[in-house]
């Protein structure tokens, strides 16, 4: 069967794009999405996306890793956005449903803002920090993330029994100024470094926003800037969650699978 398939990216995070509305392709044969994100005998992406019809909101967003695993994905939620807009099923603003619940969109400025889900907590383990922004994430801050080894450090701590069994991603995060870091990802389904992380870089600007006092952090990663809004809450969880970046279609094509 020949299945039409887009390419997106949000600041090098990258995906495989379906349009599923007509429920042809099968979401539940995880080689086959192993297959279409493999870099080498593949398509390759960090993860596979499907658009499908949901009869309570304008679109569903089903998500998988590269391994076939499911999380959320901040930048592939993004990437989504625009794709049910290229797709013409969405106006500028809409209302869409991914594994961790509801979420609300909008297109502005070149950009897709998206409200992330609410945060309970920080959690402090030993100088880092762990938080679920929808996925979850261990936080390090280090002072040199350039030269930094993200994938052994991140692997480690990825893998760490305290974590088991399901693992945690990792963030490696470089202050820059009092509203600004830089951040590198170790990503839990990749299984490498990526280019960015949507819900990495939520997590770093919320435990680094609320070291500062700042409510809104500019974030920069190797694939390119991202900016971070939120509501700190009185009882250290936090709201209105907002994840602001670009999203692009890079090509489309024909695979038989």
């Amino acid at each position: 069967m020949e299945v039409t398939f887009y390419k997106y990216q949000g600041t090098g995070n990258d995906f495989v794009m379906i349009d599923n509305r007509d429920e042809v392709f099968d979401l539940g044969n995880l080689e086959l999405v192993r297959r279409l994100c493999d870099r080498k005998f593949g398509i390759g992406s960090d993860g596979l996306i499907a658009i499908q019809n949901h009869p309570d909101y304008d679109f569903e967003m089903v998500y998988f890793n590269a391994d076939g695993s499911q999380s959320m994905c901040g930048n592939g939620a993004r990437c989504a956005v625009a794709f049910a807009s290229f797709l013409g099923t969405i106006g500028a603003k809409t209302y869409f449903l991914a594994i961790d619940g509801p979420h609300e969109a909008v297109l502005a400025g070149g950009n897709v803002e998206l409200l992330m889900g609410d945060v309970k907590e920080i959690e402090d383990k030993s100088g880092d920090f762990f938080l679920n922004t929808g996925s979850p994430h261990h936080i390090r801050f280090v002072e040199q993330a350039e030269n930094y080894p993200v994938f052994e450090e991140g692997k480690a701590i990825r893998f760490d029994a305290g974590y088991a069994p399901a693992g945690t991603n990792v963030n490696f995060v470089q202050p820059l100024a009092e509203d600004e870091v830089f951040v590198r990802t170790y990503e839990r389904g990749v299984e490498n470094e990526t280019l960015s992380c949507g819900t990495g870089v939520t997590a770093a600007a919320l435990v680094y926003g609320s070291q500062r006092l700042q409510n809104s952090v500019k974030i920069n990663t190797l694939g390119g800037k991202l900016s971070v809004k939120f509501h700190s809450n009185p009882d250290g969880s936090f709201s209105k969650i907002w994840l602001i970046g670009p999203a692009e279609q890079v090509f489309s094509g024909k695979i038989n699978i």
